[in-house]
């Protein structure tokens, strides 16, 4: 580690303050930062805790009927007190272990937009707004490729809302040392139609699987499936290639249509 300033607001006016300063960087759960810094793969002059403020924090249900998730809320938070979708609830109950669901945030999760991680496809199959301190960006707008989102410098994720689905499940083929997704699929049908979400699979980061969508919502059944995507694209590591990690995306998208009954 390094010399750094630490600052935990308990604001999230007092939060943008101190991130408008030189080389300033947000902390939320600190489970992909902190080891970044250990390993000397970044070096902010100054580290901002969300940890401190209690307005972006907790599950709540809006008036339209919107699972409210406050950015600075742990996955175990969510696991436990999503209930009203359920899907999203088991998604966060397994992501990790105990210690990572902790201290992880959905904030942060989001803000980081791992290639691998498993909130980006909730959000985009579940097509919910991504709250800041300035503005509401749609999960459609808000997802840019690996590691790249729609957030300025110094915004923070304040709150992330997901409209309810009729049915949803989200199926992961996890790494067993890291419990990342190797490959996660998403799926949500709404009563305009099924959208699916794709995770730990392509080069782009998370995406929707159109042909899937447009698939399963003229008939929602694992046999309406369409055949796996192509290979092109697609991460190639030693954990699997990129044609195993297609064939995935077409197995994990008809058990979680199976799934939702």
């Amino acid at each position: 580690m390094y010399n750094f300033d630490f600052e935990k607001p308990t604001s999230v006016a007092d939060a943008v303050a101190a991130l408008a300063g030189e080389d300033a960087q947000a902390l939320g759960g600190g489970q992909t930062l902190i080891p970044t810094l250990k390993q000397r793969l970044a070096s902010p002059s100054k580290l901002v805790s969300l940890a401190g403020i209690a307005d972006i924090k907790g599950v709540c249900m809006s008036d339209d009927g919107q699972v409210c998730v406050g950015g600075a809320t742990v996955h175990a938070d969510v696991a436990a007190n999503a209930g009203s979708y359920p899907a999203l609830a088991a998604l966060a109950c397994n992501i990790g272990d105990p210690a990572v669901r902790a201290r992880g945030t959905i904030g942060g999760s989001l803000a980081n937009n791992d290639p691998s991680a498993c909130y980006p496809s909730a959000a985009l199959a579940s097509g919910a707004t991504i709250v800041t301190n300035a503005r509401e960006i749609a999960a459609d707008d808000y997802f840019q490729g690996m590691f790249a989102t729609a957030l300025d410098e110094g915004e923070i994720i304040t709150e992330v809302r997901f409209p309810v689905p009729e049915a949803a499940n989200y199926q992961k083929f996890e790494q067993p040392a890291s419990r990342f997704a190797l490959v996660g699929v998403f799926v949500a049908r709404f009563a305009d139609g099924v959208r699916v979400a794709v995770t730990g699979a392509s080069e782009e980061g998370v995406f929707r699987w159109s042909a899937a969508e447009e698939a399963l919502s003229g008939n929602f059944s694992a046999d309406a499936v369409p055949a796996a995507p192509g290979a092109d694209g697609m991460i190639s590591d030693l954990h699997g290639t990129a044609a195993y990690r297609a064939h995935l995306i077409a197995v994990l998208t008809k058990r979680a249509v199976a799934a939702c009954g």
